[in-house]
């Protein structure tokens, strides 16, 4: 039977990727997203929750995220998720669960003629002029 691993995710970031090489020479960055989720209850109450991210990125798409991925900025990712483990100091077992990076677009927001929110995508030399 087929499963499916796939994360999409459309947020902010936590802190600036940072850049770090493996053992083998293989470079990889890790930077955290934080995704918000906004609903009103049936008594017209507002609720707002945010969740945290850890992301992971390896080779090209590693050396380009720890290039321009700054805190605060609006990104899209696409990936899977990976949980790892290891022994602690003392012994006791630690475990992790990430989002392995395949894809990532950063975003920004912009108001529409109407002046309501949109993102649209943003390439390092400037914009793409997509919106999304």
């Amino acid at each position: 039977m087929r499963s499916i691993n796939k994360v999409i995710l459309i947020g902010n970031l936590t802190r600036d990727a940072d850049l770090k090489q493996t053992g083998n020479g293989q470079e990889v960055s890790t930077f955290g997203l934080a995704t918000n989720r906004q609903w009103v209850t049936q008594d017209s109450e507002k609720h707002a929750s945010s969740e945290f991210h850890e992301c992971v990125a390896w080779g090209k798409l590693a050396e380009i995220c720890s290039q321009y991925l700054k805190k605060g900025k609006l990104i899209y990712i696409e990936g899977y998720l990976k949980t790892r483990s290891w022994d602690n100091d003392d012994g006791t077992k630690k475990y992790r669960t990430e989002v392995v990076v395949n894809d990532m677009i950063m975003l920004e927001k912009r108001k529409d003629a109407e002046g309501e929110d949109m993102m649209a995508m943003v390439s390092p030399a400037g914009d793409f002029g997509d919106e999304l």
